[in-house]
């Protein structure tokens, strides 16, 4: 009975597969003839069985029984399925970049079926024989549908350009797809950013994060309150079952119990939302930084002067306030092992450059001189607070002068220590390069900043245990490391460097954070 136990082990680990079109009755039977279990068959990934038998969900390892029964499937003339719903951005622009790109590199063939009912079909094949080795299925949709499609069993993955709501967390978990808040469930693919689009005719260049959410209640409804002319102003946004639509209210309510105005003009799509903008010169929307089309992006600035765009180095240091990752939500279960092998292949640097080519911002760290961060440097003396003094700007730059920052950086959800989304995939990333040694010999330093509310002292402290916190972070998933192989160290300058204004929550955020500097 050793085998089954076995099985059943595996089931408590919740190993999945691709499932079937339909539950079909089987039988498998130890190669030996001892043990056999009948069932009916869930899915098959190319290697182990999902079965509902009596004992549960059970997943069996392929190569220890011979399969008996109408729903047996054909060993030889296998082709790994995966089912995604979500995003019709990261379905028809990102996803088929990164499927074209692991074809080449694995020497098959990709084809795309034709769009029926939102729904395409993407083929790799063998090149020599022709002979389908895998077929990934998109139903473009939105987030929503994508969450529901995962959680009804009508998808294996879901893109997404936000993360899992509390209660669809709460479903997946009651359909026995795992915790979708796990870092195990779900990766950041790539980055892109909500960016304020104006029509090029229009005169004003800059808004402040506070002006942009009164805009968009209702509260400021004229261009003359952000400075520009006598002239009503139109409010374009995303259709609110959208991720980006949805997204936008996140950022820019964040909980408030205000609503977006009831006459804002909602778009299904990116490009119906930039064309609108355009033809109007008393428009304003909020749309994707890849999508900026014919508009112009306003900068976002802060009474204390500082101001910036949604730059590609700006989103992936998180420094421009509006960011919004892109997911994939990942249930707690077994791929077929060319679907692992996709998953796989999104992390690695080619990828990264298909991602930067698509549009998007990639994930892939940088090395920023200081030279290159005069502006950052002169913010820091022209809004150092009353406890901020020479000693301490003096002391932070002869600390960092002889380092690179890094793009990845760590910062938190509102009102928490919990990392933000894109930080908690910068931990898995950073993680992975200090183990396959791109860090060796090197000396690292976790640098620790925090807003300017409260006293200095105590806002070094404060910085000084974030920074041990995401170091800790990195440390427990960089499980093979060898410390020993290079330096690892933790500094902190509490609000010595502000990276935004703090007379907004935005603001306050974009200075609590994490950097990594290196030499």
């Amino acid at each position: 009975m050793t085998w089954v136990r076995a099985a059943i082990v595996a089931a408590l680990f919740l190993m999945g597969a691709a499932p079937a079109a339909q539950a079909q009755d089987v039988t498998l039977t130890s190669r030996d003839g001892a043990v056999e279990i009948s069932g009916d068959l869930l899915g098959f990934d190319g290697e182990f069985y999902r079965v509902d038998t009596i004992y549960g969900e059970l997943t069996v390892d392929g190569s220890g029984v011979l399969c008996e029964g109408p729903g047996c499937p054909n060993l030889a003339d296998y082709v790994a399925e995966a089912r995604l719903s979500g995003s019709p951005v990261i379905g028809r622009v990102l996803m088929p970049a990164l499927l074209e790109a692991f074809a080449l590199k694995n020497g098959l063939d990709l084809a795309r079926g034709a769009e029926e009912d939102r729904s395409v079909t993407y083929t790799l094949s063998d090149k020599q024989s022709g002979e389908p080795r895998g077929r990934f299925h998109f139903h473009l949709t939105n987030s929503d549908e994508g969450f529901a499609d995962l959680i009804a069993d009508e998808a294996d993955m879901v893109m997404s350009l936000r993360e899992a709501r509390p209660a669809e967390v709460r479903r997946a978990r009651e359909a026995g797809l795992g915790d979708l808040t796990d870092a195990r469930r779900s990766r950041v693919l790539a980055l892109d950013a909500l960016a304020p689009l104006v029509a090029a005719e229009n005169d004003v260049t800059a808004i402040t994060t506070s002006q942009l959410a009164a805009v968009l209640t209702g509260e400021i409804d004229n261009w003359s309150d952000l400075g520009g002319p006598d002239a009503p102003i139109a409010v374009h946004l995303h259709d609110p079952r959208s991720g980006l639509g949805q997204a936008t209210e996140d950022q820019m309510l964040r909980g408030a119990g205000q609503s977006i105005r009831a006459d804002a003009m909602r778009h299904e799509d990116g490009p119906s939302l930039t064309a609108a903008v355009a033809r109007d010169p008393f428009a304003i929307g909020v749309g994707s930084r890849a999508e900026l089309d014919l508009t112009f992006e306003l900068a976002l600035e802060g009474a204390c002067g500082f101001a910036i765009s949604a730059t590609r180095r700006a989103v992936k240091t998180e420094d421009y306030p509006l960011s919004a990752p892109m997911f994939l939500y990942l249930p707690a279960r077994r791929f077929p092992k060319l679907v692992r092998e996709f998953l796989v292949f999104t992390r690695e640097p080619a990828a990264q450059l298909v991602i930067r080519r698509a549009g998007f911002v990639d994930q892939l760290p940088e090395e920023i001189e200081i030279d290159e961060q005069g502006d950052r440097f002169a913010n820091a003396i022209l809004n150092a607070g009353d406890e901020v003094t020479l000693e301490t700007l003096q002391g932070m730059v002869r600390a960092l002068a002889p380092l690179k920052r890094l793009t990845t950086t760590f910062r938190f959800e509102p009102g928490s220590i919990r990392l933000d989304a894109q930080s908690r995939s910068n931990v898995a990333q950073l993680a992975r390069a200090l183990e396959s040694g791109y860090y060796d010999g090197r000396r690292m330093v976790f640098v620790g900043f925090s807003d300017g509310k409260g006293a200095a002292t105590v806002n070094r402290n404060i910085a000084r245990r974030r920074a041990r916190a995401v170091y800790d972070a990195v440390l427990r998933q960089a499980e093979t490391l060898n410390p020993a192989r290079l330096t690892l160290e933790i500094e902190a300058f509490g609000e010595a460097m502000p990276m935004a204004c703090d007379d907004s929550d935005w603001g306050r955020r974009a200075n609590r954070r994490v950097e990594i500097w290196v030499r």
